[in-house]
């Protein structure tokens, strides 16, 4: 009989290849604490230009204008002052794409030397006495120069310490950023109130006013020897790394229409985030003194002081979005806004130092909300290919279009209806707006940036 062959059993199948692990990039302590301090005072420097030439308005109008009209000469300086604002749109469109293209930390160089030398010109002009009307055609050139680097400054300083910073301290080493807006325009603001108060008025006409112009200089080359110390970001460098092979140039309609979701987000968080900021740090002191007719001088301490306050508080509430997420700060932030603009206002009105004191530290600490979480957040709006150029457009034209515009705003509106409480229902609006913006937002406190590798910290030995 046939007998039967034996048949070896089946081998087994092979077990399914694991996925390799994403890679990751560790970072390094010490070279994300210098990122942050680079980025942080290129925004110190901006503020305290703002801070200076807010407060020595009246001073520059005289020296840059005809006499004779001293309203007409505040209207002037005002207005080159927002002619800054015109051109800040501009200035994201250009770096923005550029920074994407070439890197951050060359595009953050070279807005660092425009705004030193804007803000330093500034210094060196020569009075309408001396020129005439080159004066203040000089003034607004000088602006339009600061202006035009600001547009492609905080949308790199934001990427570039969102992009060192590792996934789960992102919230922390962000809120820095905004520690040095706050330290830029105490700076800027206290100088020009030590100087009027040591000089006479003759002395701070003829020479005094230049001086705080002219300490941007050395601040400046301090802001560019930081920043050219640094690499570029380990984000950007791998993206480079596939530039080679299959990376085109992302052209700027790509930035906009590829990205107007994540636009149409960061235009409402970016305006709830400004449209209180200017209110509260820029129009409250001239609210207090023109409307409520308070004490110029006290009304500017109230807000250094308000300013003060915000800068302890800062770095705890970035680290809090870390813990919590940026959603719930945020969102905090817009529903106190809401509820408390019409009470805050209500006490400032009652013109004392105690119950102005208290009103204006409560807007300020709703205002933490969004200096601590905005840093973090609005980079991880966009993935690293665009971060730069869609944030950079996406931020300045919110900037421009309801943030600077938020002192005329408020005023026009309160000539218009004689309505005192104006600045309360300004920002319970835009609470709203930002609220919306919110609500459609992602978390993305602790998770890595749309793009990019997860970024973690060293392991501790």
């Amino acid at each position: 009989m046939p007998t039967a062959t034996p048949v070896a059993p089946p081998a087994p199948a092979p077990a399914p290849a694991r996925p390799a692990p994403p890679e990751v990039t560790v970072t390094d302590p010490a070279l994300v604490k210098r990122a942050v301090k680079a980025a942080a005072l290129g925004n110190a420097m901006e503020w305290f230009d703002f801070g200076v030439y807010s407060y020595i308005a009246v001073t520059l109008g005289k020296a840059f204008f005809p006499s004779g009209n001293p309203t007409a000469q505040l209207l002037s300086t005002f207005g080159a002052f927002a002619a800054a604002f015109l051109v800040r749109p501009l200035g994201g469109m250009v770096f923005g794409p550029l920074g994407d293209r070439i890197g951050r930390q060359r595009v953050l160089a070279l807005t660092m030397i425009m705004m030193a030398a804007g803000t330093f010109a500034i210094g060196l002009i020569p009075s309408y006495a001396s020129i005439g009307v080159g004066a203040p055609l000089l003034l607004l050139a000088a602006r339009l120069v600061q202006g035009f680097s600001t547009g492609g400054e905080y949308a790199g300083a934001s990427t570039f310490i969102a992009e060192y910073a590792p996934d789960k301290k992102r919230g922390f080493f962000g809120s820095w950023l905004e520690f040095g807006t706050l330290a830029g325009y105490i700076g800027g603001a206290g100088l020009v109130t030590l100087m009027t108060a040591l000089l006479s008025r003759d002395d701070l006409l003829s020479w005094g006013w230049r001086v705080p112009f002219l300490i941007a200089g050395p601040m400046g080359v301090v802001g560019l020897y930081l920043r050219m110390r640094l690499e570029e970001t380990p984000a950007f460098s791998a993206e480079l790394e596939k530039a080679e092979t299959d990376r085109p140039k992302v052209p700027l309609r790509e930035m906009i229409t590829g990205q107007w979701r994540a636009l149409l987000l960061c235009v409402g968080l970016v305006l709830v985030f400004n449209v209180t900021d200017y209110m509260l740090l820029s129009y409250m002191p001239s609210y207090l003194t023109s409307e409520l007719k308070y004490d110029e001088t006290h009304g500017l301490l109230v807000v250094l002081g308000v300013m003060a306050l915000m800068m302890i508080v800062q770095p705890f509430a970035g680290a809090l979005t870390d813990r919590i997420g940026r959603r719930p700060v945020i969102a905090a932030g817009c529903a106190g806004f809401l509820a408390l603009s019409v009470p805050a206002l209500l006490l400032i009105r009652q013109g004392s130092l105690a119950a102005v004191g208290l009103g204006m530290g409560a807007l300020g600490l709703l205002l933490v909300c969004f200096t601590a979480a905005m840093p973090a957040a609005l980079p991880a709006l966009f993935p690293t290919r665009v971060r730069y150029g869609s944030l950079s457009i996406g931020f300045n034209i919110s900037v421009s279009l309801f943030g600077g515009t938020t002192p005329l705003v408020v005023t026009a509106l309160i000539g218009a209806t004689g309505n005192m409480m104006m600045p309360a229902y300004y920002m319970m609006a835009a609470a709203v707006v930002g609220g919306a913006a919110v609500w459609f937002m992602k978390e993305s406190a602790g998770r890595p940036l749309p793009g990019s590798a997860p970024a973690v910290e060293p392991a501790r030995r």
